[in-house]
């Protein structure tokens, strides 16, 4: 059990200390260096959903299954892009008109995304407690750091401009942290769940697969792919995705 709470809590330690940016940087983070971890995050989830997600999902289920659980996580995340209001990583707030503070479309944006990344940690750890040799618990942590090291940008796109806005470096830290709260909670109610609907898990898996690839391909490629260093994100996405798919076929 204590590979199951390890797995559920790495993302939201991932969120933590992008946040925990805001106590030694005075300016926004280099645009190189978010680049740089964009990009690698970009492959690590491919890589994950793909090896992690999709083909354990098809291995356990039907091609029908895997592929409407996935058209369903594009469309859940893009239902909620519509919803929330919404921030690119290195761009203003973008989507619908809201009174909601710049605070708390911020966080809103954020946990938008940490959410379903949750989910798809949970539903990993769930297909490695139903055993059936589709998934390991190994594989279940190697997704997890994989959707850590993409939670750390995350973290500082919170708190850094919290703390331009005026507020302490404390207040920054505490809300950039907390949005990534929701991930093991996110992570713990699939595996509640799972363990009475274990049929449905190529669907939960290639769902979770789904909501990540469109938040690969709708925020973090884009915004990698802008202006100068677009080369480095390049780099840094084949290196993500060599990485976890070694992590994947090693460990699980």
């Amino acid at each position: 059990m204590g590979s199951v709470l390890v797995s559920l809590l790495v993302p939201f330690l991932g969120t933590a200390l992008g946040s925990a940016f805001v106590f030694f940087m005075k300016r926004d983070m280099p645009p190189w260096l978010q680049k740089v971890l964009m990009g690698f995050a970009s492959g690590v989830m491919v890589a994950a959903s793909v090896w992690s997600l999709l083909i354990p999902g098809m291995e356990m289920g039907s091609i029908w299954q895997v592929t409407g659980g996935l058209l369903g996580g594009f469309a859940f995340l893009l239902l909620l892009d519509q919803i929330i209001p919404h921030i690119h990583p290195m761009g203003g707030p973008e989507g619908p008109r809201s009174k909601l503070s710049r605070t708390a479309m911020l966080a809103l944006a954020v946990t938008l995304h940490n959410f379903p990344e949750g989910m798809a940690v949970g539903v990993a750890v769930a297909g490695a407690l139903a055993g059936g040799g589709s998934m390991s618990i190994a594989g279940a942590l190697a997704l997890s750091v994989g959707i850590a090291i993409q939670n750390i940008p995350e973290g500082a796109i919170i708190s850094m401009p919290l703390r331009a806005e005026g507020n302490s470096r404390r207040k920054s830290f505490t809300i950039g942290a907390l949005s990534g709260i929701v991930e093991p909670l996110g992570g713990a109610l699939v595996i509640v769940l799972a363990s009475a609907v274990t049929p449905m898990m190529p669907v939960l898996q290639s769902f979770a697969a789904g909501a990540m690839l469109y938040v690969v391909v709708e925020e973090l490629i884009p915004e990698a792919s802008q202006g100068e260093h677009s080369n480095i994100a390049t780099v840094g996405f084949a290196l993500g995705f060599a990485l976890m798919m070694v992590l994947d076929v090693v460990m699980g």
